[in-house]
């Protein structure tokens, strides 16, 4: 890797390190509580989603991002490209805990994408699943992960929703409201 990549990859594992910093001061999470994260390394380095796919950066990102959540007690899914059907990485013991069947994929830069080949890569015991529900998720790049998020899903608004040009959305989850204006809510809930 020469000069100008690493300090690339050094200030993209610092953007990333920051991101989840932000999202954890707002995201109301418990410990064990699933996160997924999609990821485009191409919109990271300016480019078209899917046209870039940038083994490097999605080790970056990945592991910056995941050592975080991990020293916060949180379980990590990493979501593939639609090349996979948008499957997820987790590790086995993770998918067993939760109730996930693991299904017969390996990711790769172009078929899954490099940030879910770095999962894979440093993943204790990985296996890919097909779905989860998660409770909270941060999108780098517009990967869509609306749909491995629990049903009331929330906007997590950090104060600099970017890595190199990827655009950021982060999102938590609740319990729905049910009843109507005579209903009373618990707050540690929303």
């Amino acid at each position: 890797m020469c000069e100008y990549e690493k300090r690339n990859y050094e200030k993209v594992q610092d953007d990333a390190k920051r991101v989840v910093a932000e999202f954890l001061e707002q995201a109301k999470l418990k410990k064990g509580d699933l996160v997924v994260i999609g990821c485009s390394t191409s919109e990271i380095a300016e480019h078209h989603i899917g046209s870039y796919s940038n083994a490097a950066l999605g080790e970056a990102v990945f592991t910056a991002m995941y050592g975080e959540l991990q020293r916060a007690g949180l379980t990590v899914a990493a979501q593939c490209c639609e090349h996979l059907n948008r499957a997820l990485i987790m590790t086995e013991a993770d998918a067993e805990r939760l109730g996930y069947e693991a299904v017969n994929v390996i990711p790769q830069p172009k078929a899954g994408g490099s940030f879910s080949t770095a999962a894979w890569k440093h993943m204790e015991r990985p296996v890919a699943v097909e779905y989860v529900q998660a409770h909270a998720g941060i999108d780098i790049g517009d990967t869509l992960i609306g749909m491995h998020l629990r049903p009331v899903a929330v906007p997590v608004r950090i104060a600099h929703p970017v890595i190199g040009g990827a655009h950021i959305v982060c999102a938590r989850t609740r319990a729905k409201y049910i009843g109507g204006e005579r209903a009373h809510y618990n707050e540690a809930l929303e």
